[in-house]
């Protein structure tokens, strides 16, 4: 019996045709992360935190509007390996955005992070 390793706020699967579940990759938002797992066989996670988060985008592609999904672009500075994070083709992308922002925000509150923190100048003394 398999049994999620994570404990999250929220999890979907990506939406493929006609807005099913049909896919392999499924994505959490925990306390402190999201994760976004991949593979059947092989399986893969990609992990950010979420008080690296610094911009969120909402995109209603005409395909996924007609199945009631739309896709998440979330975009992290501090993080070299992932600076772009992307749910597709979710279902209640609304809610999703609105689970984002506070876990975002309580993570930050958590660290003591504002995402004015995250960005330095290269220039020193400016």
């Amino acid at each position: 019996m398999k049994k999620d390793v994570f404990e999250y706020i929220w999890t979907d699967k990506k939406r493929t045709f006609l807005g099913l579940p049909w896919s392999f990759t499924r994505y959490y938002i925990t306390e402190n992360k999201i994760v976004i797992r991949k593979g059947f066989l092989s399986v893969v996670e990609e992990e950010v935190d979420l008080y690296k988060i610094t911009d969120k985008k909402l995109v209603f592609p005409f395909g996924e509007r007609l199945v009631g999904c739309a896709t998440i672009s979330m975009y992290s500075r501090g993080d070299a390996d992932n600076p772009d994070i992307t749910f597709k083709c979710i279902k209640h992308p609304r809610e999703v955005m609105k689970i984002l922002d506070q876990q975002i925000n309580l993570a930050r509150d958590k660290y003591d992070i504002r995402g004015r923190d995250m960005y330095h100048s290269d220039h020193y003394g400016e």
